[in-house]
């Protein structure tokens, strides 16, 4: 299934995410957040935030076929 991922700050790579624009990511059915952020090769812990469709939800989140996801990594301290 499709999902469109937007991530933010130091999360941001043109190859895989970025803030400017969402970009279609395929993942398996039945996929949680953190499944998609480890085949994203990024570190669950670097994560502070999750949306998806505009609504803060955990990693352990079920996608859905056209989910927007947003990632927004901790930043100093937090």
């Amino acid at each position: 299934m499709k999902v469109n991922i937007k991530c933010f700050s130091g999360l941001s790579q043109e190859n895989v995410c970025d803030h400017h624009g969402s970009k279609a990511y395929e993942i398996g059915e039945m996929a949680t957040v953190l499944d998609l952020v480890k085949s994203l090769e990024f570190n669950p812990e670097d994560i502070k935030i999750v949306f998806v469709n505009h609504k803060e939800v955990e990693m352990d989140h079920v996608l859905k076929e056209g989910d927007q996801v947003a990632l927004s990594p901790k930043t100093g301290g937090m």
